[in-house]
C-alpha cells in the first residue's frame, strides 16, 4: 500500500554527485553535490545535510548547509542555525534569528519558467 504526498528523502549517510531533478518534494539530509532542480516542488534542506549545489524549486527550506546559488518560484526560509553562501533569487525571504547567509538576494517578479519546465532566473536588463 503506498502512502501519497510522502516527500522523497537523501538520508544522512548518502552523497550524490551529480544533477538531481524531479517533480515530487523532496528532503536532504545527506550530501549533494552539483545541482537540484525540483520546479513545482518543495525542497527541504534538513538540519544534518551538506549541500555544494545549485538549488531550483517552488519553496525552498533551509535548516543544514548550503553553497550554491539559490532560485525559487515561491518562498525562500533560512530556519535558525542554518548557513548559507550563494545569492537568493526568490519572490519571497524569509529569515530566522541566527541564521549565517552571505550572497545577494533578489526579491522580483520574474523568476520564470524556461521552454524546458526548469525555473529560470530574470533576464539581466528587462
Amino acid at each position: 500500500m503506498a502512502v501519497e504526498n510522502v516527500p522523497a528523502r537523501i538520508g544522512k549517510t548518502i552523497v550524490i554527485s551529480g544533477e538531481v531533478k524531479g517533480s515530487e518534494d523532496m528532503i536532504v539530509d545527506g550530501r549533494v553535490e552539483g545541482s537540484v532542480n525540483l520546479s513545482e516542488s518543495r525542497l527541504t534542506i534538513g538540519p544534518n545535510a551538506t549541500v555544494v549545489a545549485d538549488l531550483a524549486a517552488k519553496d525552498i527550506l533551509i535548516m543544514g548547509r548550503v553553497q550554491g546559488n539559490i532560485i525559487a518560484s515561491g518562498r525562500v526560509e533560512l530556519r535558525a542555525g542554518c548557513a548559507v553562501e550563494g545569492d537568493v533569487c526568490a519572490l519571497r525571504l524569509a529569515v530566522e534569528d541566527n541564521a549565517v547567509f552571505r550572497g545577494k538576494v533578489d526579491l522580483t517578479q520574474g523568476v520564470s519558467k524556461g521552454h524546458d519546465g526548469a525555473i529560470a532566473p530574470p533576464a539581466v536588463g528587462k
